[in-house]
C-alpha cells in the first residue's frame, strides 16, 4: 500500500548543479550569508525542473516551497565553486521532498550544508494542492 508519506529514495542524484559563489553572497565574516543557501537550492531545483520533458507547471498547477530544513556544516568562503546535489527523499500525492547536499566542487567530502525541502504543487488561483504532475513523477522514478 502506498501512502503520501511513503519513501522513494533515489539511488542517484536527480541533478548536480554547479554554483559559483559571488562576492555579494558574503557576510562581513567572508562567509556566504545563510539566506543565500536557499537561493542556491532554488537555482538547483529550477535547473532540475528544466530538465524534465513536458510541463511541470501550468496555469492550474505550480510548485511552491512548503518547508525547508538546512543543516549548516562548514562555512562557504569566497572564492568558491560548490555543487548542489538534489535527491528525491519522498513522493506524495501533491508534494515531494527533495534532499540536498552542498559540497565543495573539488571535494564532495567537504559538505557545507545538507537537509531537504518539501515542494507542493498547488492551483495558483485557489492555493489548494493539486496532484503532482505526471512528468515530475516520471522524472523522479527515472532520474537522468
Amino acid at each position: 500500500m502506498t501512502t503520501e508519506a511513503s519513501k522513494t529514495p533515489s539511488p542517484t542524484p536527480l541533478l548536480i548543479a554547479p554554483i559559483t559563489v559571488r562576492w555579494r553572497d558574503l557576510d562581513t565574516y567572508n562567509h556566504v550569508n545563510n539566506s543565500n543557501y536557499l537561493t542556491y537550492l532554488e537555482e538547483a531545483r529550477l535547473q532540475w525542473l528544466l530538465t524534465i520533458p513536458g510541463k511541470w507547471y501550468t496555469p492550474e498547477s505550480a510548485p511552491v516551497m512548503a518547508a525547508s530544513q538546512l543543516n549548516y556544516r562548514l562555512p562557504i568562503e569566497w572564492p568558491a565553486e560548490i555543487d548542489v546535489e538534489l535527491f528525491c527523499e519522498r513522493v506524495g500525492t501533491s508534494s515531494m521532498t527533495i534532499g540536498h547536499r552542498m559540497v565543495a566542487h573539488d571535494d564532495a567530502t567537504r559538505i557545507h550544508c545538507d537537509g531537504n525541502v518539501t515542494v507542493v504543487w498547488v492551483n495558483p488561483k485557489t492555493g489548494r494542492p493539486v496532484p503532482l504532475p505526471d512528468t515530475v513523477r516520471e522524472a523522479i522514478t527515472q532520474p537522468a
